[in-house]
């Protein structure tokens, strides 16, 4: 299939620059797919549509200040950084790259890093002085907290851009369907009989980076740590055998499920995934989904028309359009039943 097929033109003021004061009061766009309809509600009469019959599965982990401002030779440059490999080495984007060079050392305000190795796609392994929960800590002194390209002006604070139930270190964006939930819906939902559980899946660039390949079979995904615990495991496989309706709080999680799922079982496990859902693929665990509206030629919207299919996605996201809903990482939602 042609990535050119999952482009559309989206006007640039529909892309969400700032959260709403209250999380749970953006838009929802709920897409039935047994009759192909949509309906326009918001995110907090979840309590209207959910009831004891669902389960709901968030992804846990949490945003860290992964971009760090440092020289090389008294130049300035930037790293982001994308995936620890072992204790104080990390798989880093770095810019400008051509200061980059094999052994290179980045001198921060209170550490410093060598180049390892410099990847063919152009990411560089930097090594850094101090590991562990130091290293984690000067991170968190000096490091920003990497908000996607698109966003240009934004006054969120780092609060605004995690989960209220964030939990496990490790993403450098953030899991954003889960945006949308405050603990005072959780509660409400919970007290409704809704099932919550979590997953965990560090976000790294191979949620977000683009769909380069002219055919969607010949893009590779990056790797992404994820785990799945035998406690979670027992409590979803439980909730499906009794017929429950499963739904995934973000792509990230469904990938997690399905990672995981054969023919609707569930096997815990903690390792990397590079399952790339598009069209044509058949669902193993996940009923529905809870997510945001994504980039056009984005793994992720080629991910929702592979749930809802496609031509009953591109209806809703003109509809999003025509409607004025807000896109993206701090955008309005949308629930494929």
């Amino acid at each position: 299939m042609k990535t050119a097929a999952f482009d559309y033109h989206l006007p640039e003021e529909l892309i969400a620059q700032n959260p709403l004061p209250n999380r749970d009061q953006s838009k929802l766009m709920v897409l039935n797919r047994a009759n192909q309809e949509i309906e326009h509600r918001h995110v907090y009469e979840l309590t209207q549509i959910l009831g004891p019959n669902d389960v709901l599965v968030f992804n846990e982990t949490q945003v860290f200040p992964a971009r760090l401002h440092g020289k090389i030779k008294d130049k300035s440059v930037e790293i982001l950084l994308h995936r620890e490999l072992k204790e104080g080495a990390w798989e880093c984007l770095v810019k400008p790259g051509k200061r980059f060079k094999q052994n290179s050392i980045i001198k921060f305000s209170e550490l410093t890093a060598i180049v390892k190795k410099i990847n063919e796609d152009g990411s560089r392994i930097l090594e850094f002085s101090t590991t562990g929960p130091t290293l984690n800590k000067i991170i968190d002194q000096i490091g920003e907290t990497p908000l996607p390209p698109y966003i240009k002006h934004s006054q969120a604070s780092p609060e605004q851009y995690q989960t209220t139930y964030a939990k496990n270190r490790g993403s450098v964006a953030a899991p954003t369907a889960g945006l949308h939930f405050t603990p005072e819906l959780l509660a409400k939902l919970a007290k409704q009989g809704v099932e919550q559980h979590f997953v965990t899946l560090h976000v790294g660039r191979g949620t977000f980076e683009p769909v380069k390949a002219d055919k969607i079979e010949d893009h590779k995904m990056h790797a992404e740590w994820f785990t799945l615990s035998k406690e979670t495991v027992t409590a979803l496989n439980a909730a499906k055998k009794a017929n429950k309706r499963i739904i995934a709080v973000g792509t990230t999680t469904n990938r997690v499920l399905e990672s995981c799922a054969t023919a609707g079982h569930l096997t815990a496990n903690s390792t990397d995934t590079e399952l790339f859902i598009t069209p044509g693929y058949k669902f193993q665990f996940v009923d529905a989904l809870l997510t945001n509206f994504h980039l056009p030629k984005s793994t992720l919207l080629m991910l929702v028309s592979a749930l809802a299919d496609k031509e009953l996605i591109d209806r809703a996201y003109q509809e999003a359009i025509n409607q004025k809903y807000r896109f993206f990482s701090f955008g309005d939602a949308m629930l494929i039943l």
